[in-house]
């Protein structure tokens, strides 16, 4: 992982870890959902320590868009540096996913970076049919780099990874329980494991809310704090929104803290106070 990533990474790891596939199947998956729809946004701070050092959304487009002749949710995730971290490392990131709305595999994903003098564009179409993803990037002025990969069935990206473990019923699932995670990025497979650790009351910036909690399982690396350093709380109702995740740096902890959010499709449990 780049460095200039460093104080941003935690949020992307919010989404990084949510990338669950279903079993390999002969025909394309139908997923029930009931937690979100389109028109659905979120906004959220991220804080280092006490200085909030970013701001960061996700939304689902007013409309559906058609990729690969299939009905697709449109999924943005924005992240933006603030204040005295925007004058020292200036981040400007956009995630987007086209959703299959029957499936919830992605289309097309891409995403483009500004972190510093850092930059790069890329794109990915999945061919779920022969099980493919179709890379084409280019950093700043280069000449952009193709590639075609094989996958695994079901793949998902980061984004619409999200969204799939949104769909997951947590009733259904013991504490302690480990959910096989696999994804594509960074034109890599990669696999994660993430543990259901049950649920808790957790106070955020839009009020107090019931929420599930789960723990990705972290690969050694030199940014976080052991391989259980990142928790990720879903709202514990039928939307299942992410409304806060806690991250142990070795250098300092990081919170991403939803302090808004509209156009979800069921109402959200928040804790009256007493």
């Amino acid at each position: 992982m780049h460095r200039r990533w460093f104080y941003f990474t935690p949020f992307v790891a919010l989404l990084a870890f949510a990338l669950l596939s279903a079993r390999p199947q002969a025909t394309p998956r139908a997923i029930a959902n009931t937690s979100f729809a389109k028109g659905e946004t979120m906004y959220y701070k991220v804080h280092y320590g006490l200085v909030n050092a970013a701001e960061a959304t996700i939304e689902l487009s007013d409309d559906l868009h058609r990729v690969n002749e299939r009905p697709c949710y449109k999924a943005t995730v924005t992240g933006r540096t603030t204040g005295s971290f925007d004058f020292f490392l200036r981040i400007r990131d956009t995630w987007r996913s086209y959703i299959d709305t029957t499936s919830i595999l992605p289309q097309k994903f891409f995403r483009n970076i500004e972190e510093g003098n850092y930059r790069k564009k890329e794109t990915v179409d999945f061919d779920h049919e022969r099980d493919m993803a179709i890379v084409e990037s280019r950093k700043r002025d280069r000449e952009p780099k193709h590639g075609t990969y094989k996958v695994p069935d079901n793949i998902q990206d980061l984004v619409s990874g999200f969204y799939f473990l949104r769909t997951i019923n947590y009733d259904q699932r013991r504490i302690g329980e480990v959910i096989r995670v696999k994804g594509f990025f960074d034109d890599e497979v990669f696999d994660m494991d993430v543990t259901y650790r049950g649920r808790e009351t957790v106070s955020t910036k839009a009020g107090s809310i019931r929420a599930i909690k789960l723990v990705p399982k972290m690969p050694k690396n030199k940014l976080f704090s052991g391989e259980n350093a990142v928790t990720v709380y879903l709202s514990d109702d039928r939307n299942k929104i992410p409304v806060l995740m806690q991250a142990e740096l070795f250098v300092g902890a990081v919170k991403v803290d939803m302090y808004k959010y509209q156009g979800l499709k069921n109402k959200l449990s928040l804790v009256a106070k007493n």
